[in-house]
């Protein structure tokens, strides 16, 4: 009986994740970087005031904070096999255009950003609440959207950001280091409810230590990888930017690809990565303390550049290069490829893969548990929260300790249905993004403070 509903949502997702859901969000993308005049033009910006407190303004959590704890709900295992999955598939210039969608995505996430601060409210207790159902609420008038997204973010954070990331976490300490999947369990649900009991506070607290950290010790083992095969980088990236257009298959250790093909994979393991459109990370960004809508927007922005356009990047070029440096090398599968990489550094090859893969999925859990709980308390209420917690707790012991192929396809399946009303709600309101930022960005008044009154809930 499960195999059989498994057959029919893998049948479902193959339609909505084809090719009409990557032109709506590719799509967006393009629509928004040509409205906005090029956003990414100000990634710099961007950056320096992600490092910046902005004293004085409402919000629970620092800018930086929020952008730690929406990266970790991005910054994942896709990131170290998905973009693996996206070479032995599409070939090479799979990573060109897993890239080109970073590029572009920032618009989107920039447009999430503003849209998740503007349409914020705040509790009585001066708690911030924001993310897509309240800007469709608000801004579009359309309740039941809301509610239909709302309900399909908290569905979809128990699958792709709780039992799966647990999944991949006692699988690893099992396969590498022989713990027993139970142990894996009880140790993951300790650690999680140690932090969630905090609150948004909480969770960024460690967010903001644990992410940077990570991706420190990933992009380092990342670099040795490139110094060992140092004489194929500039071969790697020749090959990845030509085979990103040619229409002949590409050779030497590569899986046969094409352009279309190239295209196909890489562009939806680059949305797939930065998530930029599927309407999570709005949810995060609301909870920021920004004076205006446009700062914590252009805040918001840099996790799809940190995210895709350089660990992606460089994750990419990297198996490139040992697949260059090792025409043997097993390329079929993606968790293989990766495998066989990292076993290139001597001795601490294979512990860094694994404390990678193990950090950064235990911060998607982080991430994930706070987007799920705002979601459901927007259709539940303050009750909702010490419920949603308990079940989340339970939930990383019951994904460390099962096999989750149904659960991998029903993630997909709400993930499709969770970024469709958050795409139309930022088509629908993209003139008032457009308001905004020209009101703040393009009329040099970064610095203002809004003028709105935060309603109450």
């Amino acid at each position: 009986m499960i195999e059989i509903l498994n057959g029919v949502i893998s049948d479902i997702n193959s339609i909505l994740w084809g090719v009409p859901m990557l032109l709506l969000l590719l799509g967006t993308h393009l629509y928004l970087t040509v409205r906005l005049r090029f956003p990414q033009r100000h990634i710099i910006k961007a950056i320096k005031l992600s490092f910046r407190k902005d004293e004085g303004s409402v919000g629970d959590v620092s800018q930086f904070s929020a952008l730690a704890t929406s990266l970790a709900g991005t910054i994942g295992t896709g990131n170290i096999i998905g973009v693996a999955t996206a070479i032995t598939m599409g070939g090479p210039g799979a990573v060109f255009w897993c890239w080109i969608t970073g590029v572009f995505g920032i618009s989107t996430k920039y447009a999430e950003g503003l849209l998740a601060t503007k349409y914020r409210v705040q509790t009585k207790d001066g708690k911030m609440l924001g993310g897509p159902m309240y800007a469709i609420e608000r801004g579009m008038k359309c309740k039941w959207l809301a509610v239909f997204f709302a309900a399909m973010a908290s569905i979809t954070a128990f699958f792709i950001g709780n039992t799966v990331q647990c999944n991949a976490i006692s699988t690893v300490l099992e396969k590498t280091y022989g713990v027993g999947t139970v142990w894996t369990g009880l140790a993951i649900a300790a650690l999680t409810l140690a932090v969630i009991v905090f609150g948004v506070k909480g969770i960024a607290r460690v967010c903001e230590s644990l992410v940077p950290l990570m991706a420190i010790i990933y992009v380092l083992g990342c670099f040795i990888l490139l110094g060992i095969n140092h004489d194929y980088i500039f071969p790697a990236i020749g090959l990845i930017v030509k085979s990103a257009f040619t229409t002949k298959a590409a050779a030497g250790g590569f899986v046969g690809s094409t352009l279309m093909i190239a295209m196909r994979y890489g562009m939806a393991r680059g949305l797939f990565s930065n998530e930029s459109g599927m309407g999570s990370a709005p949810i995060v960004a609301a909870a920021a303390q920004t004076r205006n809508p446009v700062r914590q927007a252009l805040v918001s922005s840099t996790s799809t550049f940190w995210d895709t356009v350089i660990i992606c990047a460089i994750t990419g070029i990297m198996l490139v290069s040992s697949i260059m440096a090792n025409p043997g090398i097993d390329s079929s599968a993606g968790a293989v490829l990766t495998e066989f990489a990292f076993r290139q550094i001597p001795y601490v090859g294979t512990p860094l893969l694994s404390i990678g893969i193990v950090t950064f999925a235990f911060s998607t859990i982080l991430g994930w548990s706070y987007i799920g709980e705002k979601a459901l308390e927007y259709l539940m209420g303050k009750k909702a929260r010490l419920i949603y917690r308990i079940l989340w707790v339970i939930a990383t012991f019951l994904g460390s300790v099962t096999a989750i192929n149904l659960v991998w396809n029903l993630g997909d399946l709400t993930n499709a249905l969770m970024a469709i009303p958050n795409i139309v709600c930022i088509l629908a309101l993209s003139g008032v993004i457009v308001r905004e930022t020209r009101k703040y960005l393009w009329e040099n008044r970064l610095d203002e403070a809004s003028d709105e009154v935060l309603d109450e809930e």
